[in-house]
């Protein structure tokens, strides 16, 4: 996920090597990802923020991580630098369909449900789906492509999808639409021949949406730890999978009542398999596995 580092020529410490990060420099740089962020950077990250931080010695020109460290840490560096710390330092694992048994239920139970409320989505109202951490965009992009499915077997709602992440090189991938070939391999055939068109290179082998795919989801910046967020307080729908176990318990707790605060009575919260929303004070109970529905 997250993990950075600087040293600090200052403060008369040692350095293990001016290609690598000290210890005191990546407690410094976890503590401002932490309170960016959310994420917590245990010292075992250590080794993979600095891996992640070469790529930002080149871009910048510096000669090793101690210059970097002090260009961050010491010298008035961060502001310019926050965006790219955080890029590098954030990992972006997704794939289409991950977690499928939320999109059978999204489709089979939760749609179904939300049609017989009030001011039914699709009808009276679009549908408001939001991918609050969306990543490259498989997550959204799944449920696009769901929705597709069920307008082309003559069932169509009305939606609009949401993709929103802290990671501008993760949006800039959501928004070209184009994966690896890899990332493919959990889409069900009858959806890959009809909504990916695969390139010609052998050698690197891709993945295109197609366009009405590419045109069901908005993409946008926006952080979690942010005190507002600018979005619609009437979403259906909230998927926040897998990201909860990078934050503390009152992080996740404050987040949580964020995002609850932006679904509609009867809207539906998903949350990661392996992550738990159990003792918390939030208006939502539990209806399935990692589901909850807004009170």
């Amino acid at each position: 996920m997250i993990d950075p580092d600087d040293p600090q020529p200052d403060e008369g410490r040692s350095r293990p090597s001016s290609d690598t990060l000290s210890e005191q420099d990546f407690a410094r740089l976890a503590v401002i990802i932490e309170r960016h962020a959310g994420i917590r950077m245990p010292p075992s990250k250590r080794t993979m923020v600095e891996g992640r931080l070469r790529r930002r010695l080149r871009a910048l020109g510096l000669p090793d991580m101690n210059a970097y460290c002090r260009h961050v840490l010491d010298e008035g560096g961060l502001d310019g630098e926050m965006v790219d710390l955080i890029d590098a330092v954030t990992t972006n694992k997704t794939d289409f369909f991950r977690e499928i048994e939320h999109f059978r239920y999204l489709m089979g139970t939760a749609i179904p449900a939300l049609s017989r409320l009030p001011h039914r989505p699709g009808q009276d109202r679009p549908l408001k789906i939001w991918s609050a951490a969306c990543s490259t965009g498989a997550e959204p992009y799944t449920v696009a492509m769901l929705l597709l499915d069920r307008a082309s077997a003559g069932t169509p709602i009305r939606h609009e999808i949401v993709g929103t992440d802290i990671c501008t090189e993760a949006l800039a991938a959501a928004k070209s639409g184009v994966y690896p070939l890899d990332m493919a391999k959990m889409v069900p055939a009858p959806f890959a021949s009809r909504y990916l068109m695969r390139s010609r290179d052998d050698d690197n082998p891709t993945v295109r949406l197609v366009p009405p795919v590419r045109q069901s989801v908005r993409f946008g910046h926006l952080n979690v730890m942010d005190p507002v967020y600018p979005m619609p307080t009437d979403m259906d729908v909230v998927f926040f999978r897998n990201i909860l176990i990078y934050f503390d318990k009152k992080t996740q707790q404050r987040v949580l009542e964020k995002l609850c605060g932006h679904l509609r009575p009867g809207g539906y919260l998903f949350v990661g398999h392996s992550e738990t929303i159990a003792n918390m004070d939030l208006p939502v109970k539990q209806v399935g596995s990692a589901i909850f529905v807004r009170s």
